[in-house]
Parts: structure tokens; C-alpha cells; sequence
């Protein structure tokens, strides 16, 4: 085992990897930009270390620096959590190149997979079926043609692509040249590259995904699935494990399908096979060669801690299980909080987190990358928070998960929690009757109910409470000490 991870990331990830990096006895060193400086994940970690500005190409997504910060401290791996440089094969490479130890599988992987028609091919060569559609398309007449035997509506899809950019749904042939132009533009913007391909539009599917784990001498398992239905735009927003639709035939079917793919992909570490579900038929929809945002669902049910396997296996040791082991128990239901405005098209909202309150309920876990008087900032990817619950059953989960909902407690900056509250509350969100529309046909133009108190009053006050006191004095300094909540001119809220 090595001695030292350096975390390539920032926010909840960053502090889940380290307390993965504290079970096993290792070192865990963090990496910040100058907005990140105040982050929880800095001041939890072993060692920290300022990586650059705010900006994401010139700090997080910056390869030689976080290698050289590396170097700098010692470290012998780099975990890339997820988001930056997870799932960059370059990166990957250059890790291997410098004697680092990348927590992920190989660079060739990560390039064979990422690129969603060649993990086609792959899935198509291992008997893993794949959803209807044309690659390798030239001009607009055979763009046409090409979606002509498809039959509308098709989904235009880059080749490179992930988290719903690059896509567009065309319904009418005079519609297609538009969408693919718009599609390559924005590929070529995200991924650099412009590639796209096209696929059948199914009606109504469920979006459901396996998690895998592969060591380095072989060894393959799944741990079962995922129900990520529930998305706005193709990024999910609440997660579950295991699926309501999922039967043990079909879940059988899933994780065969899931572990042939990786075996034939040469697959090590963790990673994530999605899968588009209709009725009993599924069609492979991506690989993801990293952890996942919604991977606490998967540790809830089956007792396995996720980080801590992948350093198990980059450290080359196999895995402890078999297949037969692995099995669900129970349900666990996850819930993202985002600083977003529900009611302004789901705009990112920074600004200062001025009260915070995170509930403490049985069989419930809060992954946080956040505290009370941090500036969540504006050029980073606004999730905040999972809110996870576990039950004996769905409806023990689904109840849990909106109790603790109920308790959350952010002012400051605008979050999506009342909107989470809606969604668990919604009668087919309780039946379990979810498909990749749901949202879109459900929530279309929700609006926040009134709050049962004043919360922009109560959150201007804590502002000026803040502003006001006087900052707390160094331990050992010997100067007073001033609580802002025991001031006589102060209102005492909480």
C-alpha cells in the first residue's frame, strides 16, 4: 500500500476521500485554489496545498500542477475523485509517467471508453445490447437518410461526450440540421471534439446503471444497480439503490451484461456501466471510468465502502469478495442539494452560507463539502451536499429521506432543497413510477410554496450578526471572546 494520496478535487468528494484515506492509515494531502482556501476539505486533510486561482484551467483542471504538487509533498497516488480530471486519460498517463499511482483505471480504458462510439463497438462485441443508431456520419443528405431509418424521434449524441452536453432530441427531419450543428458546437467546446453520432430516441425509459469493481489479477463483480431516472436535462438529481423496476431476473441480466463489458475492456478499479431500461429490455448507454457522484446509495446496501476499495485495488491488492456476496439489503434513497434556483431555469446561485444545519436522524448520512460562513463560489460546479437515507424498505428510505429534507438548513446562497422536498413528496416519485421524463413532465414550472417563517429576513439578520462580531481570538491568545447570540442588541434565533 502507499503512503500518501494527494486528492485531485475539491468539495464533498475531496473530504469523502479523505476519511477513505484515515480508515486505511494513509496520508491524505488536499489541493485548493485561492477561492478554496476556507473549504472544509482543506482543514480535514493531513496536509493542504494552494494549487493556483480560482479559475478551473489554471488550478483543478491544471494536470502539470497538481503532479508537481505531487512531487512537492511527497505523495506516491492521486485519487481524481470525480469531475476535472477523473476520467481524463492524459492525466492518467501522466501520473503513470511520473511514478504516481493514478486511483482509476488504466489511461487506455479511460480512451477506450470515454469515446461513446468505440464503447459501442466494445459493448456490441461482448453481447451487451446497445440502443438502435448510425455513427460515422458525413454531410446533412446522410445525416437525414441516416435518421430516416432510425425513425424519429433520434437523439443526437457526441462521440466524447458526458453529462448531457452534446445531446439534443430532434423530432422532425427539418429540425436535424440545426440540432447537429448546435451538438458539434457545443462538443466541440466541452470535449474538444466535435464527433457525433445518432441514436433512437426510446420512449420513456428508465435510466438505471450498474457499479462495477475490477481488480488487477482478474477480477470482476458488480454490486448491483442504480435508478437514476430522476434527472433534469440528462444530470440526475435523486439516485436510489437498489432499482423499484429491477427484477432479480433482470438485475441477473444487468450485472452479467455489466462484468463481460468490463472483462472485455481490460477494466480495473471502479467504474459505472449505464444502461437505458424498457420493460424487460435494456440497451448499454455509457461507461463511466470513475466513481460516481450517487455511489453512496451503492455502500448503504451492500456494507462496501467504495474510495476505499479503489486504493485497495491501485495498490494491487484483489478483491476480498465473491460475487455471490454481494447482494442488497435494504434501500437507500440520495438527494443532491445544489446552490441553484429552482425558479430561474435552475441557475447557479453562490453567495455566502450564512446558517447551516444538517440533520442527525437514524439511517441517515449527510456527505457535506461545506460549512457556516463559506463563499461558495461561482466558477465551480454548484453541488453542495448528498443527503442519503437508508430503510429496511423503500418506503422506510423515501420517509427518511424526506424527514431529513424537512431539517436541512441552508440561508445564504439559494439551494434546490424545497424542490427535493416536492419531488420525494410527488405520488409516482412514492410508487416508484419514474422514467428519464419525469421531472420534465411533473415539475415543469414548479414553484417554491411560501416559507412557513421570513427566511430572507432571518438570513439578513444573520448576516449583520456576522458582519458585527468581532472575529474569535487565536487559542492562547488570551483576548475576550464575544458570542454574537449572547448580545443584548442581538436576536437570538437558534
Amino acid at each position: 500500500m502507499f503512503s500518501t494520496v494527494l486528492i485531485a478535487n475539491r468539495g464533498e468528494i475531496a473530504v469523502r476521500i479523505v476519511r477513505a484515506c484515515r480508515e486505511l492509515g494513509l496520508r491524505a494531502v488536499a489541493v485548493y485554489s485561492e477561492a478554496d482556501a476556507a473549504a472544509p476539505h482543506v482543514a480535514l486533510a493531513d496536509e493542504a496545498i494552494c494549487i493556483g486561482p480560482a479559475e478551473p484551467a489554471r488550478s483543478y483542471l491544471d494536470g502539470r500542477r497538481l503532479i508537481d504538487a505531487a512531487r512537492r509533498v511527497g505523495a506516491d497516488a492521486i485519487h481524481p475523485g470525480y469531475g476535472f480530471l477523473a476520467e481524463d486519460a492524459a492525466f492518467a498517463r501522466a501520473c503513470a509517467d511520473a511514478g504516481l499511482v493514478f486511483v482509476g483505471p488504466p489511461a487506455d480504458v479511460i480512451a477506450r471508453l470515454g469515446d461513446k462510439t468505440a464503447a459501442r463497438r466494445l459493448a456490441a462485441a461482448a453481447g451487451v445490447p446497445v440502443v438502435p443508431g448510425v455513427e460515422g456520419i458525413g454531410d446533412d443528405g446522410a445525416l437525414r437518410e441516416a435518421a430516416a431509418r432510425l425513425g424519429y424521434p433520434v437523439l443526437v449524441k457526441a462521440a466524447a461526450g458526458g453529462g448531457g452536453r452534446g445531446m439534443r432530441v430532434v423530432h422532425r427531419p427539418d429540425d436535424l440540421p440545426a440540432a447537429v450543428a448546435s451538438a458539434r458546437r457545443e462538443a466541440q467546446a466541452a470535449f474538444g471534439d466535435d464527433a457525433i453520432f445518432l441514436e433512437r430516441l426510446l420512449h420513456r425509459p428508465r435510466h438505471v446503471e450498474v457499479q462495477i469493481l475490477a481488480d488487477a489479477h482478474g477480477g470482476v463483480v458488480h454490486l448491483g444497480e442504480r435508478e437514476c431516472s430522476v434527472q433534469r436535462r440528462y444530470q440526475k438529481v435523486v439516485e436510489e439503490a437498489p432499482s423499484p423496476a429491477v427484477t432479480p431476473r433482470l438485475r441477473q441480466a444487468l450485472g452479467d451484461a455489466a462484468v463481460r463489458l468490463a472483462r472485455a475492456a481490460g477494466y480495473v478499479n471502479a467504474g459505472t456501466i449505464e444502461f437505458l431500461v424498457d420493460g424487460d429490455a435494456f440497451f448499454f448507454l455509457e461507461a463511466n471510468t470513475r466513481l460516481q457522484v450517487e455511489h453512496p446509495v451503492t455502500e448503504l446496501v451492500t456494507g462496501v465502502d467504495l474510495v476505499v476499495a479503489q486504493l485497495r485495488i491501485a495498490a494491487g491488492q484483489p478483491l476480498p469478495w465473491r460475487q455471490e456476496e454481494l447482494v442488497p439489503r435494504g434501500w437507500a434513497i440520495e438527494a443532491r442539494v445544489y446552490a441553484e434556483d429552482p425558479e430561474a431555469e435552475f441557475a447557479p446561485a453562490p453567495g455566502r452560507v450564512l446558517r447551516l444545519v444538517e440533520p442527525h436522524l437514524p439511517g441517515v448520512r449527510i456527505d457535506s463539502g461545506i460549512a457556516e460562513g463559506l463563499e461558495i463560489p461561482r466558477v465551480y460546479d454548484p453541488l453542495l451536499a448528498k443527503v442519503v437515507a437508508w430503510g429496511v424498505d423503500r418506503e422506510q428510505a423515501r420517509r427518511r429521506l424526506r424527514q431529513a429534507l424537512a431539517e436541512y438548513v441552508l440561508l445564504g446562497p439559494k439551494t434546490n432543497v424545497s424542490f427535493l422536498r416536492a419531488v420525494v413528496d410527488h405520488p409516482a416519485f412514492a410508487a416508484g413510477a419514474l422514467t428519464t421524463g419525469f421531472l420534465a413532465e411533473q415539475f415543469a414550472g414548479w414553484r417554491r410554496p411560501e416559507p412557513p417563517v421570513p427566511v430572507t429576513a432571518i438570513a439578513a439578520v444573520l448576516a449583520a450578526l456576522r458582519e458585527a462580531a468581532p472575529p474569535a481570538p487565536l487559542p492562547g491568545s488570551g483576548a475576550p471572546f464575544a458570542d454574537p447570540w449572547e448580545r443584548l442588541t442581538g436576536w437570538r434565533l437558534g
